[in-house]
């Protein structure tokens, strides 16, 4: 079988390269603190998108940490049955959170769900900036340069997929403890930090996530595509590499290999092992440091791609909610 990375065996057992910063559980201490002190003031507004018969839509906005409002589409069933189990979903780098009838499934079969807009991505939600440094090319590298670590953007947008969680959560029509998470690409690793940041969810269904194991990506001279900011940051700010160690466990922060270990949900993941995007190797950095129970669904042939069947085992995994 062709490769582009470690072996399947040697997979199963990789534990990532990118620096660990020493003060790392303190710093999502703190950072869960300052999401504590945010009154997320949900607001629901019915949305004409859509006119669904046995469905409601809306959208749904809330305030993130900073102060940011961030928006998510939300469907519930029209006649919910009690609480119900309800699914959070995460698009990928730069999108959005696309149409609601995409949505309208999961709303049929019982489901509340709520997508979000990333801030600064693709669609609505608001980007409140605000750091020193360099905001081109790219949000992984957002706040990098900047002397306080806590102002890396996605240091916000882990912390808004929890905030997520909570609102949808404080809704009636909502069993807080049948919440699931899903996504692909960034989607995977937003559904990884949401996971690790708000224990009461579930099931999460990671599909091969981005933002883990920064370092390898480098050396496997894949920092381009999705990851291209890396050698960007690089060439403009540091072209010897004399900070390469400080840069690499400033980006170690956001590393959701490290988050992994906090999470409580059952997790299936998909890996494409010819994924030049998101290397296999990096997603099992993370897959491989979570401590819940976990499967992982392999596609040999496949890449950073639509992976056959993966729609439908996602659907009937959070059936199990």
């Amino acid at each position: 079988m062709p490769l582009i990375d470690k072996p399947l065996s040697e997979l199963q057992h990789y534990l990532g390269l990118n620096p660990r910063p020493a003060d790392f559980d303190d710093y999502w201490d703190q950072a869960l603190r300052e999401l504590d002190a945010t009154d997320p003031k949900p607001e629901l507004v019915p949305s004409a998108a859509v006119t669904p018969k046995h469905s409601e839509a809306f959208d749904l906005w809330f305030t993130g940490v900073g102060g940011a409002r961030v928006y998510a589409k939300y469907v519930r069933p029209k006649k919910p049955d009690g609480a119900r189990p309800a699914v959070l979903q995460f698009h990928g780098y730069s999108g959005h959170s696309g149409d609601f009838v995409s949505r309208l499934a999961w709303s049929g079969e019982g489901f509340c769900v709520a997508a979000l807009d990333a801030r600064g991505q693709g669609g609505r939600s608001e980007d409140t900036g605000g750091v020193q440094g360099t905001t081109l090319r790219g949000q992984i590298i957002r706040g990098l340069d900047d002397p306080d670590p806590h102002k890396l953007l996605y240091r916000q947008i882990y912390l808004d997929t929890a905030q997520l969680a909570r609102v949808v959560m404080s809704f009636p029509e909502v069993d807080a403890t049948r919440v699931g998470a899903m996504g692909g690409s960034q989607g995977g690793g937003l559904t990884l930090a949401c996971a690790a940041l708000e224990p009461r969810i579930k099931r999460a269904a990671p599909l091969y996530p981005f933002l883990c194991d920064y370092r390898r990506v480098w050396e496997m001279d894949l920092a381009k595509d999705a990851y291209d900011e890396l050698r960007y940051f690089f060439r403009m700010f540091d072209p010897r590499h004399e900070r390469e160690d400080e840069i690499f466990t400033r980006l170690g922060y956001i590393d959701c290999q490290y988050l992994a270990p906090r999470i409580k949900a059952e997790v299936q993941m998909y890996t494409g092992l010819m994924d030049t995007i998101c290397p296999p190797s990096s997603q099992f950095a993370a897959y491989n440091k979570i401590t819940a129970k976990k499967h992982v669904v392999i596609y040999p042939d496949y890449g950073h791609e639509g992976l056959p069947g993966e729609p439908d085992l996602t659907f009937n995994f959070m059936l199990g909610l």
